[in-house]
């Protein structure tokens, strides 16, 4: 986009664009994302970022009307697999807050002066200054929206001390921890609604954001089949359906309840139509030090970092599909909240799925109504059953030879899967699309090693491309996928508030 078209996608409030960049008015010191409903400024006054942090590492600090730092993620990161974008996803799961830059450098194969430098090249800010913006909003959620203690505040966001925590705030919002807490809505939506305290204990409401349209009944369709007694469950009547599960996070363990119904879209200031809504979660930590990681693979496992009008306008081209995306707008290509999990869920029938959580799982220390089980662990099961592909699969996640979390390079991790004995190319491929988050794989495009992964298979046409695990998603949501296409995922037999904005 050059800055024509930027300029006219903030003068007309265009949230299709909230994410995919950032705004700042020199005379006021702000910065936006384009949807801000504040009186557009002069075209000559503004200057435009390619992340919030760059934003701030120039001195702007976050406008208190339309909260930049909330909106969804760009649909770039997932899109692309470069360095600079396995980075973002990396950071964005937490990796430098645990393992700092220099952990953060060796998951990419690279020096750390390297990765600072293609970061800031492209980003206009380094791996510390984007980890230190990511802190700085999963804090004022944590102030806002619980009674948690300033002071754990800091170090549950992530920052090494309560002084670096305090400058952080300032800088980015322009204000005080205390003052910001202060300014939280009161009432239902505030850190002490009508039933008190918001506590991690207690479960922290949150909205998780997306752009366009998002269709939520597929998705919700998908996950009650696959639905695993004792990690996951989906009660309620289609529209009103609550998904449940546990998630295993670096600090602790966590469980999460997601509203299929969303909220929004909504009427901006202006009175026009605000394009994206969000879903509405609850999440309860044993550590809040996990609050922005479970966020993260929240939004892989329902896809709200997509870009549903690039992916509409491609496959809306296609006769075949065009019926299909003017039926469901904006539909998601689910993901996974534990790509381990999935790639062993991706080998099973369901039956044996349960039979290792019930064996193998790690039990709660507080089970959650039906919710009573971690999915066990990779080393776990590659002690326990050792044998054949699913020994190979866990064996190989367990000691780092197959990586398929946020960072890993997909074609690095689709050769090492189709190295595996007994590994077939549909389930490579369901993995791929699944756990690594690739919008292009499809279960029956992708050939065998030395061929290059990615290329198109018989039954699923190139003009689908780079979206083509949506085009399955497509023919599977309507019920009649074509014989020469698999589905993109092995179905299972079916089993006989208040919200904020999420970091």
């Amino acid at each position: 986009m050059d800055e024509e078209t930027r300029y006219e996608a903030v003068r007309s409030r265009d949230a299709r664009f909230d994410g995919e960049f950032f705004f700042a008015v020199e005379t006021t010191g702000i910065y936006c994302r384009p949807s801000c409903p504040a009186v557009t400024p002069k075209r000559h006054n503004v200057r435009y970022y390619p992340t919030s942090a760059a934003a701030q590492r120039s001195g702007f600090r976050a406008c208190r009307r339309c909260r930049p730092d909330a909106v969804p993620g760009s649909a770039e990161w997932n899109t692309r697999a470069d360095t600079v974008a396995r980075a973002m996803r990396m950071i964005d799961d937490g990796v430098i807050d645990r393992e700092g830059v220099a952990g953060l450098a060796a998951r990419l194969g690279y020096s750390a002066r390297q990765v600072q430098r293609q970061l800031t090249a492209e980003l206009g800010a380094g791996p510390v200054a984007l980890a230190r913006a990511r802190r700085a909003h999963s804090a004022r959620v944590l102030l806002q929206t619980t009674a948690l203690p300033v002071t754990e505040i800091a170090f549950a966001a992530g920052f090494a001390s309560v002084r670096q925590f305090n400058d952080t705030i300032r800088d980015g919002y322009g204000t005080t921890p205390t003052a910001l807490r202060a300014a939280a809505p009161r009432g239902p939506r505030g850190p002490r609604g009508p039933r008190g305290p918001v506590t991690p204990s207690t479960g922290l409401p949150l909205r998780l954001a997306h752009r366009g349209p998002c269709p939520t009944g597929p998705v919700f369709d998908l996950l009650a089949e696959e639905a695993v007694p004792g990690i996951e469950e989906v009660t309620g009547a289609p529209g009103t359906r609550v998904y449940r599960r546990t998630l295993r996070l670096p600090h602790g363990t966590g469980v999460v309840a997601v509203d299929e119904r969303p909220g929004g879209p909504r009427r901006t200031a202006t009175g026009g139509i605000r394009h994206g809504g969000w879903l509405d979660a609850r999440l309860r930590l044993t550590d809040p030090r996990d609050l922005t990681t479970a966020v993260q693979r929240l939004r892989r496992l329902f896809d709200l970092d997509a870009d549903p009008y690039a992916v509409d306008e491609r496959l809306g081209a296609d006769p075949r599909l065009a019926p299909l995306v003017a039926a469901r707008p904006g539909l998601r290509a689910p993901g996974t909240a534990d790509p381990d999990e999935l790639a062993v869920r991706a080998l099973l029938g369901p039956a044996d799925v349960r039979r290792l959580v019930a064996r193998y799982g790690k039990a709660l220390d507080a089970p959650s109504g039906t919710l009573t089980h971690l999915f066990p662990e990779p080393a776990v099961l590659a002690a326990a059953e050792p044998g054949g592909l699913l020994g190979a699969l866990t064996t190989a996640l367990a000691d780092g030879t197959l990586r398929l979390d946020a960072g890993a390079d997909r074609d690095t991790a689709h050769r090492a899967l189709l190295a595996l004995p007994g590994m077939d190319p549909g389930t490579a491929a369901t993995i791929r699309a699944r756990a690594l988050g690739d919008p292009d794989a499809a279960p029956d495009a992708l050939p065998d090693p030395p061929g290059a992964p990615g290329a198109p298979g018989p039954g699923v046409p190139d003009a689908w491309r780079p979206w083509r695990a949506y085009a399955l998603w497509h023919l599977w949501a309507a019920g009649r996928p074509p014989h020469t296409v698999a589905t993109p995922c092995p179905r299972p037999a079916p089993e006989p508030h208040t919200p904020t904005e999420s970091p």
